[in-house]
C-alpha cells in the first residue's frame, strides 16, 4: 500500500474559480482567487494511499476477503476489460477546513468560499499526481489505466463508500467516514482506477466512456464543466 506525500507546488486558480461557481463572473478579482490559492497551499497537508486488487469485470467483483462487488451499470461499463483495479484515497488534511470555518464565522464569506474551492482543487491535484506516479509502474507491467471514478458519480451508490475507505486503507492517512458517509477530513476523496492490458485485441473496453462531469447526473451543479 504505497503512501503518497509529495508536496503541492501550486494550486490552479482556474479550477478554483470553477469550483467556486465563478466561471461566468467575468469581473471577479483574480487577485482574490490567487490569494485563496496561496493560503490553501500553505495550509494543505497532502497525503495519498492506494492498493491494487485483482478484478473480474464480468461480475464486477474485486478479489478481496470477503469479495467486494461494485454496484452500478456505468461504473461496470467504465471498468469493462479491466482485470485489476486500484483503490485510492487522498486528502489535504484538516487545517484548510478549520480555516474555512473560522473565516466564515468571522463574516469573510467570499474568501471562505474561495478557500474552500482552492482546497477542492488541491485534493483533485493530489489525485492527479498520484495517477501520474502510478501510470509508469502500471505500464511497466503491461497495463494502461482508466480515469478515476468515485462513489456518487453516475449510478455508483455512495453507500459503497465505506468499502472503498476500508480497501484503500484510507485510515492510514487519517481519513474516516461520518454517519452520513461524508469523508473526514471533508477535503478528501476516494476513487477506483481500472487497469487493463495494453494489447487492444484482448481488451473489451467500450469505445467511449464519459469522464468527470460528463459521468455525473447532477446537471445543475455550479462547478460543472461546460
Amino acid at each position: 500500500m504505497p503512501i503518497y506525500n509529495a508536496p503541492l507546488m501550486k494550486i490552479d486558480p482556474k479550477e478554483t474559480r470553477r469550483y467556486a461557481g465563478l466561471m461566468k463572473a467575468e469581473n471577479f478579482e483574480e487577485s482574490r482567487i490567487e490569494e485563496a490559492c496561496e493560503e490553501a497551499l500553505l495550509l494543505a497537508m497532502p497525503k495519498g494511499i492506494w492498493e491494487i486488487y485483482d478484478y473480474d469485470c464480468n461480475t464486477q467483483r474485486i478479489a478481496t476477503d470477503p469479495p467486494f462487488t461494485i454496484l452500478g451499470e456505468k461504473i461496470g461499463g467504465h471498468l469493462a476489460g479491466c482485470d485489476k483495479v486500484i483503490l485510492l484515497a487522498a486528502t489535504v488534511g484538516e487545517d484548510i477546513e478549520e480555516t474555512v470555518t473560522k473565516r466564515f464565522q468571522k463574516g469573510d464569506y467570499a474568501f471562505s468560499v474561495l478557500l474552500d474551492a482552492a482546497a477542492t482543487t488541491a485534493v483533485e491535484q493530489i489525485a492527479d499526481a498520484m495517477e501520474k506516479a502510478i501510470r509508469p509502474k502500471a505500464a511497466a507491467k503491461g497495463y494502461d489505466m482508466r480515469w478515476r471514478f468515485s462513489p456518487g458519480y453516475g449510478d455508483w451508490p455512495l453507500e459503497q463508500q465505506p468499502d472503498l475507505v476500508r480497501l484503500s486503507h484510507a485510515e492510514k492517512i487519517d481519513i474516516s467516514l461520518s454517519e452520513s458517509l461524508m469523508l473526514m477530513p471533508r477535503k478528501s476523496i476516494t476513487a477506483i482506477i481500472g487497469l487493463y492490458k495494453k494489447d487492444i485485441t484482448t481488451t473489451k473496453a467500450p469505445a467511449h466512456t464519459p469522464k468527470g462531469c460528463a459521468a455525473c447526473d447532477k446537471l445543475d451543479c455550479p462547478s460543472r464543466r461546460a
